[in-house]
């Protein structure tokens, strides 16, 4: 005769897992731990919203996703801080004050993690780059830019399988947010052009030396073409006005709210 709650016995539960037995129906459910999912705790979360709908976590928290082998420490937040309700998954955090994420970098086309020491941490200064870039799909975008002592964000409806299938291949994939979505990011002090207003991922008018470009963000010009942009807004900037902005707002030639050459810290998350 079978024993209740047998089914425990064979350990089903993996990774560590904790068997829980139902003895009036002999079924058993597992317990997990270190960020395991699944019914028998077999695998890992690839995203923060993966993970909470397996935990139900009501806080932001450190949390250990797993790609394949390979587990990832990232910080997840939870709650409306800007970007509606919802969980997100950290992507990267960039120092407009440093050339780590310019548009020339070569972490916008690679598969290599950059201070994932960053990615344990919430809206702070540390610049980071996780393995989420490439191997986390999601819906929608959050980004997010410090400037002033304030935190100012804007959502991007966006299916992707990964930021990095947007971005790596340097081609570029157009939003239609609008310039007045995008200026408050960086709040009243925000300035553009009139014209052009190109927006999206991989956006430039002209990409030689010079031109105002960026990987995130929006571009503008004076004139009635794209093909002299000389301010910008996003994040992985590079050239006019301001080539050291990598992060925040550069105008100039008669933008609409004067010259400006501003870095802020940047946020981009996913859901």
């Amino acid at each position: 005769m079978e024993l209740f709650g047998s089914q425990c016995i064979s350990t089903p539960c993996q990774n560590g897992g904790t068997c829980l037995a139902n003895y009036l129906d002999d079924t058993f459910i597992c317990h997990c731990k270190d960020d395991f999912i699944g019914e028998h705790c077999e695998k890992g979360a690839t995203s923060c919203k993966e993970l909470f709908e397996a935990y139900n976590f009501n806080a932001a928290r450190l949390a250990t996703l797993r790609f394949g082998s390979t587990p990832v420490s990232v910080y997840c937040h939870i709650g409306n801080f800007g970007c509606g309700d919802g969980v997100w998954t950290t992507v990267m955090k960039i120092d407009g004050s440093k050339n780590t994420f310019n548009y020339n970098s070569g972490y916008w086309s690679d598969k290599n993690q950059y201070n994932t020491d960053g990615g344990k941490t919430g809206f702070d200064s540390q610049e980071t780059k996780l393995h989420t870039y490439w191997d986390t799909p999601f819906n929608t975008i959050c980004l997010g830019m410090n400037y002033g002592g304030q935190r100012r964000f804007v959502v991007v409806n966006k299916q992707a399988t990964s930021l990095h299938f947007l971005i790596s291949d340097g081609h570029y994939r157009p939003t239609s947010l609008g310039r007045d979505i995008w200026k408050p990011l960086i709040g009243s002090e925000a300035s553009l052009q009139w014209n052009c207003n190109k927006e999206g991922f991989n956006v430039g008018g002209c990409y030689h030396s010079g031109c105002a470009v960026v990987r995130i963000g929006i571009v503008s010009n004076e004139q009635n073409d794209c093909d002299s942009c000389d301010s910008r807004l996003g994040f992985g900037g590079r050239g006019s006005p301001d080539d050291s902005i990598t992060c925040g707002n550069g105008a100039g030639s008669y933008p609409d709210n004067g010259d400006k050459n501003i870095k802020a810290m940047g946020y981009i998350l996913v859901q």
